[in-house]
């Protein structure tokens, strides 16, 4: 039968078209290998070490030592959300997250709008991670060696000044392009190899953040929280809005969520293990973020954090007077942010599999070597844009653009809870359901993203509403005319 135009924007992939959970390997090539522990280990891999390693640089400047009420907002936000994935999880244990819970209910234009959403969240947050990795690897060397990473090879070409962005020719941050290829590297070998790495990474970062705390709190001192709120209005971040503004700063951490449901078809019994999963990850992360986060704020004053290279090192170094508490952070750093650039690949190569699968892109996404189990090409293609981002880019210019994606996702992820409750009204229900019903959890999730949403900047907006629009022409281009559902078959 032949389709008009807006029916096939709307059409939906049928939720029992979703790969099966119970098979050992998934119908697309997949390989069920992750058990609960290295997944909720992804989603921690994921999200700690981003918000507390490097934005506070970022948010402390905007909303004082008040930043923790940002967390809280954040964490809140994020916590809702993950009640909504948990249930969507457990109903469409599929790989590739968002997307397919927004193709199995808001319709095929809206899913490929939440993967372009999707994507450059990932892809900027892998990136972003990185360029933070490189600034704790040169404090390292120069504590523990006392040598630098030459400065040509550890800055961005595209740099923002006081005027706006400023491009540098001549230089390029190294360090982070290398990160991402052994990343790829990994990811390529395989699935459950590159699960059991992360998780003994993660490990590590726990351990070493639960260091800093302990060193950072003998340096305590309650007058770091005076004022408690961001009064500067300078640059417009005065009170809440300042704390606002923090919160979309912060905000990215938290795509760790996201990641474990990527994993959905590599999961031994997904319908349990992924909504525990994310539960599980988002307790973990926010216990520590905030713990870390009132340590680094009683030990170094709020006006201090403003430009601050590796912050955590230089607050031990500060507190202690001594390098080695340092060095360890640093190392620590240097480990463990090696999860999380790993995991957020992992999560962008998923999201790329499964749109590829459905022919909404080129089939190159979606060839799983018959020997790892994992989209080699794929990978490869990943990890070429985002090393050439973390490279070229400076990492100011990211961290609102991934929070923008992120919040998005999570609204539609919210939006769908009800839309596929009522579809599946006469199916026999089993698995996670969000208390209150489907509309109270969901509705405050959005509201919740779209209150931090406001305080973005129009920057931000501005680029995200030209990638938007990117991924509309791509989809009536390529993916309207090459979609699955096209086929008598579907």
């Amino acid at each position: 039968m032949t389709q008009t135009v807006l029916q096939k924007l709307t059409r939906t992939k049928a939720v029992e078209r979703m790969p099966d959970a119970t098979e050992e390997t998934s119908s697309g090539g997949l390989g069920r290998t992750l058990g609960l522990f290295n997944l909720t280990m992804i989603g921690v891999g994921a999200t700690i070490g981003t918000g507390i390693f490097f934005t506070m640089v970022e948010a402390v400047p905007k909303a004082g030592p008040a930043v923790i009420i940002s967390f809280l907002i954040a964490a809140t936000t994020a916590g809702l959300t993950a009640l909504c994935y948990a249930e969507l999880a457990a109903r469409i244990p599929a790989s590739g997250s968002s997307y397919s819970f927004a193709y199995a209910t808001v319709g095929e234009f809206a899913a490929f709008i939440m993967a372009a959403c999707l994507l450059l969240e990932y892809g900027l947050a892998a990136s972003a991670t990185a360029i933070g990795w490189s600034a704790y690897l040169n404090n390292f060397l120069q504590n523990a060696f006392h040598v630098q990473i030459p400065h040509n090879l550890r800055m961005p070409m595209l740099v923002s000044g006081e005027h706006g962005a400023e491009i540098h020719a001549g230089q390029f941050n190294l360090p982070p392009m290398l990160l991402v290829t052994l990343c790829g590297i990994m990811l390529a070998r395989g699935t459950k190899e590159s699960a059991s790495m992360n998780a003994a990474m993660v490990m590590i970062k726990l351990a070493i953040l639960a260091f800093f705390c302990v060193v950072a709190f003998s340096g305590f001192d309650s007058k770091n929280f005076e004022p408690f709120v961001n009064t500067d209005n300078s640059r417009g971040f005065a009170g809440m809005v300042g704390i606002t503004a923090a919160a979309g700063t912060v905000f990215f951490s938290f795509i760790g969520l996201d990641t474990v449901a990527c994993g959905g078809e590599e999961v031994k019994n997904p319908k349990r293990n992924v909504p525990i999963g994310i539960i599980a990850a988002l307790l973990i992360v926010t216990v520590f973020y905030l713990f870390v986060a009132v340590a680094a704020l009683g030990a170094q004053p709020a006006a201090k954090f403003a430009g601050q290279e590796a912050g955590l090192s230089v607050i031990l170094q500060q507190v202690t007077g001594h390098a080695w508490p340092a060095i360890v952070l640093s190392a620590g750093a240097v480990i463990s942010v090696f999860s999380v650039t790993l995991a957020t690949i992992y999560g962008q190569t998923r999201i790329l599999f499964a749109i590829s699968r459905d022919g909404l892109m080129p089939k190159v996404f979606q060839k799983v070597n018959a020997r790892t189990l994992t989209p080699v090409g794929n990978t490869i293609i990943v990890c070429i844009g985002v090393g050439l981002v973390a490279g070229l880019v400076d990492s100011e210019f990211l961290w609102d653009m991934v929070s923008m994606g992120t919040l998005t996702a999570f609204s539609v992820v919210a939006i769908a809870v009800p839309v596929l409750r009522y579809k599946q009204r006469a199916a026999p229900q089993s698995g996670f359901r969000l208390p209150f019903g489907p509309y109270v959890v969901p509705g405050l999730s959005v509201l919740a993203c779209l209150y931090i949403m406001k305080d973005l900047s129009l920057t931000t907006v501005h680029v995200f509403t030209i990638w938007m629009t990117c991924a509309v022409l791509i989809y009536l281009v390529y993916g309207l005319r090459n979609s699955n559902l096209n086929r008598p078959t579907h």
